[in-house]
Order: C-alpha cells, then structure tokens, then sequence
C-alpha cells in the first residue's frame, strides 16, 4: 500500500502561513521564511530550492522527454510542484499573482519572478518609501 506524501494533505496553506505577501506591505522576508519552513515539513522545498538531484533541475526538454516515457516519479514530482505553485498562488495577493501567473511554469520558476520583483528593485523601492514617509 502507497502511503500518501505530506504535501497532499495540506487542504490550506493559510492555515500554515496567515501572511498575504503584498508588494506594497514589505513583508517579503517573513513570508520567505514561513514559506520555506512550510515546505520544509512538507517536505517539497527541493521545488522551490533545487537540489543537484532534484527533477527541478533539470531542463524542461529532459522533463518533457521524461513525460513522454511515462514516468511515474516524474508525475509524482508534476503533481507535488503543482501543489507547491497553488500554495505559493495562495498566499499572495491578487495584484502579485497577476503578476507573476504564467502558463506552463513551475513552482521554482514562480517564485523566482516573486524574488525578482522584491529582491531587483529593493533600491528603487527605499526610495519611494523614504518619498512616502517625507511626505508623511
């Protein structure tokens, strides 16, 4: 008898991560933190943070290779990214998601456009809170 992963038996991730990652409310580091330790315990955090031996990363072609052969393991590995992609949709907001939703991707590479947004315009984003808060 299978026994069933960790992750599929998480019915909301909210329940685990009570932040809405926003780009306007700064909390980007504590939802990294709740998000990854999540992942961690659930034990999916290779989807976001890839291991040498991890099937994310690899390349898509050898995935797609791999789909046509009909491998289990590779199903197992889509569906438990998927989870990992509607947990990260979760916990974002909607002006967030609209901006990082993009079709056949994966869970890494979606939270690799969140990091981008938070993490490339972190001088950018001092300035106009320094702006904000002088007009304060």
């Amino acid at each position: 008898m299978a026994t069933m992963h960790p992750a599929l038996t998480v019915n909301n991730i909210r329940n685990f991560i009570p932040l809405t990652l926003d780009l306007e409310n700064g909390e980007y580091t504590s939802w990294v933190e709740l998000f990854t330790s999540d992942c961690t315990v659930f034990r999916v955090l290779d989807h976001i943070i890839p291991t040498a031996d991890s099937p994310s990363s690899s390349s898509t072609a050898d995935k797609d290779k791999e789909k046509d052969k009909g491998s289990a393991p590779l199903a197992s590995w889509t569906r438990l990214d998927a989870v990992v992609k509607k947990w990260i949709y979760g916990t974002i907001s909607h002006n967030l998601l609209m901006n990082v939703i993009k079709p056949k991707t994966t869970a890494k590479e979606t939270w690799d456009a969140i990091a981008h947004l938070f993490q490339d315009n972190q001088a950018s984003r001092a300035i106009a809170l320094k702006t904000r808060f002088a007009n304060t």
